[in-house]
């Protein structure tokens, strides 16, 4: 089955991205959460800056790599350009999916 078959399910905090042309699923996943706080510091933290408009381009980057659902069809360099391409304000909408599960939790 392809990603394109699989759709992204808001329900677990999961978010769609589009690197070089394919659908990456980002999945919040706890193993995903804690390689990304032993990254980039505590989650809490993470969320505090990316509402005070300070979370960089390499955090934003790699929070989205290791929430990949398949990480080994992309690098961080590709993930970041993925970002670029597609701009700041349109990587927020999958960017806020991954904090809202952070803070929220599954419903």
């Amino acid at each position: 089955m392809s990603l394109s078959e699989t759709p992204a399910n808001p329900e677990r905090g999961e978010a769609l991205l589009l690197v070089n042309g394919r659908e990456h699923i980002l999945r919040p996943s706890f193993a995903a959460l804690v390689a990304a706080e032993e990254e980039l510091g505590p989650l809490f933290a993470l969320v505090e800056r990316a509402g005070e408009g300070r979370l960089s381009l390499q955090e934003i980057a790699a929070l989205f790599h290791h929430c990949c659902q398949d990480r080994a069809a992309v690098t961080r360099e590709q993930m970041g350009e993925g970002v670029l391409t597609m701009g700041l304000a349109s990587a927020a909408v999958p960017l806020r999916m991954l904090l809202k599960q952070i803070l929220q939790g599954r419903g």
